[in-house]
């Protein structure tokens, strides 16, 4: 949503203020559901090794992939495909047993910062006291969204008839990453975990830049 919002000509910082500030009054709250939710003890969590490639050749291909997915992006005035257009191209070709996606954690991390950086740096005392002005609000509509995730939870549930645990951080309304660590050091169904948030996370994208399209164009206020 922050690198979409941007191709729309929306507040960068003041969409990251609010996309932020739900991933982590959302994290915090599934961390301590999983935390006094889990009769189990807390799986161990596997150390990140900064260095090591296990194929040069597939780090390689998905570096390609996510520049040139992004070139095509650019080129052709794709909203928000810099992002999805790769990870589209990162499904489907590992699908057709084409190659094998690896991600090296330096550059992982150093694209985290590199993000981080150019939407910090933006900001101004204006908009931090803007930010701060209108918390109140963001933090309602997020605990609004946790609420509504909530009851997805019991639904799914009831019917389903997975654990209250695994319904409450498969329908957490974001982010992936941080629900992805969370179920992996829980007792619960972490594939079914994953599976609800990336579709959760893709339908998002999809559906993404129509709906700021339209959310922008019956907009009065200029931007």
């Amino acid at each position: 949503m922050v690198l979409m919002s941007e191709d729309f000509g929306a507040d960068v910082r003041l969409v990251a203020f609010m996309q932020y500030s739900r991933v982590v009054v959302v994290t915090a709250l599934a961390s301590l559901v999983a935390h006094f939710g889990s009769h189990h003890a807390v799986l161990p969590v596997a150390e990140v090794d900064w260095w090591t490639l296990k194929s040069p050749l597939n780090a390689g291909v998905t570096l390609l992939l996510a520049g040139g997915g992004a070139a095509l992006a650019r080129r052709f005035e794709i909203p928000g495909g810099g992002m999805w257009l790769p990870m589209l191209l990162a499904i489907v070709l590992p699908a057709l047993g084409l190659f094998q996606v690896e991600l090296p954690s330096l550059l992982l991390g150093l694209a985290y910062a590199l993000i981080g950086w150019s939407i910090g740096l933006r900001f101004n005392r204006a908009s931090l006291l803007y930010a701060w002005r209108v918390l109140p609000v963001v933090l309602g509509a997020i605990l609004a969204l946790v609420v509504v995730g909530g009851l997805h939870a019991l639904v799914l549930s009831r019917w389903v008839g997975f654990d209250v645990l695994t319904s409450y951080l498969a329908t957490s309304p974001g982010g992936a990453d941080s629900v992805a660590v969370i179920a992996a050091t829980s007792a619960v169904d972490a594939g079914f975990v994953m599976a609800m948030q990336m579709a959760r996370f893709i339908m998002v994208l999809l559906a993404g830049p129509a709906v700021s399209r339209w959310v922008a164009s019956r907009d009065p206020r200029p931007l």
